[in-house]
This record gives structure tokens, C-alpha cells and sequence, in this order.
């Protein structure tokens, strides 16, 4: 017992700023601001685009006008039909896809962090099968206009299911939450396919395959907020969480020895991840790959730390679904695919070109 105040004090101590550290940080400074600045251009660019074409100068002017600043940066407003285009439709869309992707992409790196399983994503806790349940059911009701709360609603009685079973069967350790979601997912999966068998008809059926799927074509203003709100409230205080998910890397023995609380940490991490998954899936349905990929692609770039790796994620996952929705609604006018065909397409061959980089560097 006489060496673990050492040992302990050795674990804490702060490490010393040696030129690969202070390397990596100046990396993550500039990939940041990379991001950034690409991401601000790519809102620009994917509102131009769609089949009634605009110049990047229009939408800014358009977006100027209703801030009221067009006068102070002397533009002058576009014409009151591609203003309605800009504003009214492609605006709030681009805007809730990359508020939805960045929330995913971060909840995903928290997820993978905490069950230290490279293969956890925001859905562990089968929040999307109680949130498509609950779609569902208001879908097949004729109260559509419900479909954000009835998801929401839904998305939470999943996590008190998965957290209630994990922690009646021993505790929240990775695995039993883990087994525990997989279980919830089954069930609720199940009375899913149970509500659409036996009462969705008609037009339902595309419009139950469309939110399934994952789609952003009905994403207007209120959408936006739902998402903004639930990315600034619950995804903020998820970026400053980097080093205690850094102590959980190393297990909840170590974590512990760091002096984290480990089942109060936990039990909060789960919960703010889950509540801000289930106000995105309200309002974008079940997105795929999003949360899984883009952490592994940005730890590729600047390495496992998650003070860098949070940030990063986030703005890559913004850039990476504002791209996808772009081509969801473009590459095949006018018909339009659900994003999540193309996040299966383009994530799953990245995720296994991931995978055999790492198996080439290990």
C-alpha cells in the first residue's frame, strides 16, 4: 500500500510538452480551421446547387437580407422567388443536416470511447429502434405532424429500457450495455415490423421506408431549431469531456486510479449521448454510418486524443452529411433517395479501407 500514493502521483502528474505533443496540437489547430473554413463554404455551395441554380453571391445575399445586414455589406436582396429557395427550403435543410451529422459524428466518438468497442455508434443503446417505433406508430395514425415528439418519446423509453436492463444485470459495464442495447433494439425492431405489418397501408408505407431509411427532405426551420438547440445544449458540454474519456481508454481500473468517478461519469456521458442522438433522429430518422466512420477517419489525421478528436469530428461529420443530403437530393432528379442509402454506400467501403490501413500499421 506504501507505493500507491506514488504510483498515483506519477499517473496524475501533468505530461511534459515534447515536441510531438506540441506537434500534434499545432495539427489540430490547422485541420481545425481547415474544417471550419470548409464547412462554412460547403453551406454555401450545397444551397446553390438543385435544379433551379444559384450563384453562392445569391444565397449569401439572401441569408445577409434576413439578418438584416444587407445594407451594412451593401447587397441587394434576389428576387422573391429565389429568396423563398434559399430560405424557405435549402437554407434550413443544409443547416439541420450538418447540425445532424456533427451531433452523430459525437456521439459516436463519446460511444466508442466509453464502450471502448472501435464499432459502437450512437444507436448502441437502441434509441433508433424506439425512435422508428415511435415514427411509426404516428405515421401509421395519420399524425405525421407528431412524428419529431413521437420519436423523441420513443428514443427515450429505449435508453431507460437498455440502461434499466444493464444495470439490473450488475452494473453499467461496456458489455452488459452493449447486450443490453442489442436486446432493447431487438424487441423494439420487432414491434416495429409488427405496427407495419399489420396497420401501415398505402402511402404509408413509402413515407415509413423514407424515415427509416433516414431522410431530411421535410427539415424546415423547425427542424433546425430541434437540432440546433439539442447540439448547443447537450453536444457543447459533450466537446470539454476529452479527458475523461482519455482516462477510459485505458479501463475503468485506470480511469478510477485518475480519480474519475467512473459509474457517475458514465451514467451521465450515456445519458447526454443519448438524449441529444434522440432529438437528432426526431427529426432526421435512423442515419447510418455517420457516427461510426468519421471518428476513425479523423483519429487517421491527428491521433486518439479526444480533446482534438471531439472537435474534429464534429465539424467532419457536419461537412460529411451536408454532402451526402446534397447528393441524396440532387444526383437523381427528380427523384430523391433517403441519405441513409447514400451514407451505407459511401461509409462502408471507407470504414474497410479504415480497417485494413490500421491492420497495415499495427
Amino acid at each position: 500500500m506504501t507505493n500507491t500514493a506514488p504510483a498515483r502521483a506519477a499517473l496524475t502528474a501533468p505530461l511534459p510538452e515534447t515536441g510531438r505533443r506540441a506537434g500534434w496540437r499545432g495539427r489540430t489547430g490547422l485541420v481545425a480551421w481547415v474544417l471550419a473554413l470548409v464547412l462554412a463554404a460547403s453551406v454555401l455551395l450545397a444551397v446553390a446547387i438543385g435544379p433551379a441554380a444559384l450563384s453562392p453571391s445569391e444565397v449569401l445575399a439572401s441569408v445577409l437580407t434576413h439578418l438584416g445586414l444587407g445594407e451594412l455589406f451593401g447587397v441587394e436582396a434576389p428576387s422573391a422567388l429565389r429568396d423563398g429557395i434559399v430560405w424557405e427550403l435549402r437554407l434550413p435543410r443544409v443547416l439541420t443536416a450538418a447540425a445532424v451529422g456533427a451531433g452523430l459524428a459525437l456521439c459516436g466518438t463519446v460511444m466508442q470511447a466509453l464502450m471502448r468497442n472501435p464499432l459502437a455508434d450512437p444507436y448502441l443503446l437502441g434509441l433508433s429502434s424506439g425512435a422508428s417505433l415511435g415514427a411509426v406508430i404516428v405515421i401509421v395514425l395519420g399524425a405525421a405532424i407528431a412524428l419529431p415528439i413521437a420519436a423523441f418519446v420513443g428514443a427515450l423509453l429505449a435508453l431507460v429500457a437498455t440502461l434499466g436492463l444493464a444495470g439490473a444485470a450488475g452494473g453499467l459495464s461496456p458489455s452488459r450495455t452493449i447486450l443490453a442495447g442489442l436486446a432493447v433494439s431487438a424487441v423494439f425492431g420487432a414491434l416495429t415490423s409488427l405496427v407495419i405489418f399489420w396497420s401501415a397501408t398505402g402511402d404509408s408505407y413509402r413515407e415509413i421506408l423514407n424515415w427509416l431509411l433516414g431522410s431530411l427532405a421535410g427539415a424546415r426551420w423547425p427542424a433546425v431549431a430541434i437540432a440546433g438547440i439539442a447540439l448547443l445544449v447537450v453536444g457543447v458540454p459533450l466537446l470539454f469531456s476529452g479527458t475523461v474519456l482519455d482516462a477510459f481508454a485505458f479501463g475503468d481500473t485506470a480511469a478510477a486510479a485518475l480519480g474519475v468517478p467512473v459509474t457517475a461519469v458514465r451514467w451521465i456521458l450515456l445519458g447526454a449521448t443519448a438524449l441529444l442522438t434522440g432529438a437528432l433522429v426526431a427529426v432526421s430518422g435512423a442515419i447510418g454510418f455517420v457516427g461510426l466512420v468519421l471518428p476513425h477517419a479523423v483519429r487517421l489525421l491527428i491521433g486518439p486524443g479526444h480533446r482534438g478528436l471531439l472537435p474534429l469530428s464534429a465539424l467532419a461529420g457536419a461537412i460529411f452529411l451536408l454532402w451526402m443530403d446534397t447528393g441524396a437530393r440532387t444526383l437523381f432528379d427528380p427523384r430523391e433517395l433517403p441519405v441513409g442509402i447514400l451514407t451505407a454506400i459511401v461509409g462502408g467501403p471507407v470504414f474497410a479501407m479504415i480497417l485494413l490501413k490500421n491492420r497495415s500499421t499495427q
